[in-house]
């Protein structure tokens, strides 16, 4: 899943846009929005509705126009109406979206907000495949309060940063407080998945009743796995040598539909790449192996730049510190030969997936296994 938090820019006060691939936080939030913007004393004519989900080229066409048409009509009652063209599906980049009917009523719509849609009519647009390229998009970035929920992509490096703010800021407003452990595995089980983390909120909220603070326990014995926790299940399954375990992790992503090499690079590489690192800096600087995670980082912090300058790092520059500490509570269980060794299969895997037609559950068992089998 793909995303910050949303991004607004305020220009014009009749315009409103909600984008973005977060369907879930689109849809609701444009809901909100839409049942804000309509005064109490409108009642139902303060809202005019147009379905912005359209088959095919001509019904995407009639849409545009239809909202062209309804801002350009004076509201029946009172001074102030909303127009919502909602859910619209034609702003993404798909054959419907590249035509030159849908485009050429596009523009007409840029030129309507462009030039004000008119007194006491306001524009609410919705969609969920919205191409950035385009110059309604751009339009909108000029001259609308623009929200842009995109999902948050689980398979880069970072995400789990900007999910953390996501689950804090919903967390708060549920007085809700999680200690590092139990935030740190709700990321990883709720995958940055907008509408999987206001669920599993909820379900905590309503355990707790009272009482505020969420454990680690709590969070593991409630909140089921997610693509990216059984991701994490795996690189804790690796870690720990459990070969069977892992075999069978393996098995259900790809039976879940994930691909050979996104599992590869995913959870495979970067586990075997940490107890490299993790192991590599114990020898080198004598750092005994941790019971805590945060020993490690703290045993880390003291060591000079230049020990430190070769690990990888998140958004902010910082070390990317505590997978490398989960690492170094297993590092001493493998040799370094050893996880050079996996290292070089991971290379050799990731050529085989790409260029033959090999089983690729055989693939990634040879990897575990050449990993985990027993010491010779």
């Amino acid at each position: 899943m793909k995303s910050l938090m949303p991004k607004t820019k305020v220009k014009l006060e009749t315009v409103y846009a909600v984008v973005g691939s977060d369907e879930a936080e689109v849809k609701h939030v444009a809901t909100e929005l839409a049942q804000k913007l309509v005064p109490a004393e409108a009642g139902d004519f303060g809202l005019e509705v147009i379905d912005g989900v359209a088959d095919n080229i001509d019904q995407a066409t009639g849409r545009i126009r239809s909202a062209i048409e309804a801002l350009q009509t004076l509201p029946f009652f009172g001074s102030t109406k909303v127009v919502w063209l909602k859910n619209a599906n034609f702003l993404g980049d798909d054959a419907k979206a590249r035509s030159a009917g849908v485009q050429s009523a596009l523009e007409e719509l840029s030129a309507l907000i462009d030039s004000g849609v008119g007194n006491g009519v306001t524009l609410l647009i919705s969609a969920t495949e919205v191409d950035k390229r385009r110059s309604f998009y751009k339009t909108l970035l000029k001259r609308a309060e623009l929200q842009v929920f995109d999902r948050l992509d689980s398979a880069r490096a970072g995400w789990e940063e900007e999910a953390s703010e996501i689950v804090l800021t919903r967390a708060k407003k549920r007085r809700l407080e999680f200690d590092n452990a139990a935030l740190e595995l709700f990321v990883l089980l709720t995958g940055g998945d907008t509408r999987q983390i206001d669920n599993e909120l909820e379900k905590i909220d309503t355990f707790l009743w009272k009482d505020r603070t969420v454990p680690v326990e709590l969070v593991r014995e409630l909140v089921p796995l997610s693509r990216a926790g059984v991701i994490f299940e795996l690189s804790n399954a690796l870690s720990a040598r459990n070969l069977e375990l892992a075999l069978t992790l393996v098995r259900r992503l790809l039976e879940q539909g994930e691909s050979a090499v996104g599992i590869l690079l995913a959870a495979i590489v970067p586990t075997i790449r940490n107890l490299l690192l993790a192991k590599d800096l114990m020898e080198q600087h004598g750092i005994r192996r941790p019971h805590s995670p945060f020993q490690f980082i703290a045993a880390m912090n003291r060591l000079p730049a230049k020990a430190t300058e070769h690990l990888p790092r998140k958004k902010d520059g910082s070390i990317n510190a505590y997978g490398l500490a989960i690492a170094a509570q297993h590092a001493n269980q493998f040799d370094s030969s050893k996880l050079i060794e996996a290292m070089r299969a991971c290379l050799d895997a990731n050529v085989k997936l790409v260029t033959t037609q090999l089983d690729h559950e055989l693939i990634l068992t040879e990897v575990v296994v050449k990993l985990l089998r027993d010491k010779e």
